[in-house]
């Protein structure tokens, strides 16, 4: 089995001590090539090579932008061809993608089980989200592992990636600073979503969508905040919107998230949790973000299931 492992040595929990550990570990069961990236978008250019010269494993290690960018770069040319499972050894802050798997976030255990999974060939098959941008600052066409949005929780992470420009690690205080922030700053310009789903009435003056590809949402610390439980790797997407952003709205379904295993309702809340495509609209442009990554702007945005696509080392 050849593979190729894919390093972000800037990821907030990876170290060199941890992926010397990793490559040597990988390098005992399969013929291993190690890319550490030094560019924004290098991870996704590494494993669209490795669809090309036929590797059979692609694994990710950093945080799920790290994630993100490799499950792109595979996809580039299509899931309609043979493409390598993929594996991930957490090494960001949050690792949403691999806690909705089950795998551990800790890089230590997570690196056995990559092994155990090598060894035994255990996998399963993982369906994915799509976007589909316009009307902003870049088009865009974006797969997405566990969730998007557009409005407040873009904007959350837009702010954390200026933060983090400046030198600040990103972590649970870092987010729920900037997420006060963000609110207050909206509150004074809140924007006007139009929210479309097939065979649905349009929902008018929405202010935010989040949209999932699974459960949980993301998560605080080691608490996995559920905006839509019934949501699957197995199914299609879910979508949480509000139409409201007053303090008493936000504070009742903050409290819901932290203190509840989820299963948010309210008559402010417009809920779906299994549905192929999404449709959201605004006559000004607003942020959008992919698997915590900020993709910039737009006024129109598609978001699609796309079942089964990848395989994945479980």
């Amino acid at each position: 089995m050849r593979a190729l492992l894919v390093v972000n040595p800037q990821a907030t929990a990876t170290t060199p001590a941890g992926r010397d550990v990793l490559a040597h570990a990988l390098a005992s069961e399969v013929k291993l090539d190690v890319v550490e990236t030094d560019y924004r978008g290098h991870a996704a250019d590494a494993a669209a090579r490795s669809v090309v010269e036929g590797y059979d494993l692609v694994v990710a290690h950093g945080g799920d932008g790290t994630v993100n960018e490799v499950v792109n770069g595979v996809l580039r040319g299509g899931a309609d061809r043979p493409l390598p499972m993929l594996g991930v050894v957490p090494g960001g802050s949050a690792n949403v993608f691999a806690g909705a798997l089950g795998l551990p976030r800790d890089p230590v255990e997570a690196t056995y089980r990559l092994l155990q999974s090598v060894e035994h060939g255990t996998s399963r098959r993982v369906g994915l989200g799509r976007v589909a941008s316009a009307g902003g600052s870049e088009d865009h066409d974006r797969w997405f592992t566990f969730n998007a949005g557009v409005g407040w929780d873009a904007d959350v992470v837009a702010g954390v990636e200026e933060q983090r420009a400046k030198g600040r690690v990103a972590g649970p205080v870092l987010y729920a600073r900037t997420a006060l922030a963000s609110y207050f700053s909206q509150r004074r310009h809140e924007p006007a979503l139009t929210v479309q789903i097939p065979g649905e009435p349009v929902f008018e003056d929405m202010r935010l969508a989040f949209v999932s590809n699974t459960d949980p949402w993301t998560y605080l610390g080691d608490k996995p905040l559920r905006l839509n439980p019934s949501t699957s790797f197995d199914g299609d997407l879910g979508l949480f919107a509000l139409h409201g952003l007053g303090l008493p709205t936000v504070l009742r379904y903050l409290t819901h998230l932290l203190v509840t295993d989820g299963n948010p309702k309210g008559e402010n809340l417009l809920r779906r949790d299994d549905v192929a495509y999404i449709r959201v609209t605004s006559q000004e442009p607003v942020n959008l973000q992919v698997d915590g990554d900020l993709l910039g702007t737009c006024t129109e945005v598609e978001f699609t299931s796309a079942p089964g696509v990848l395989t994945v080392a479980v």
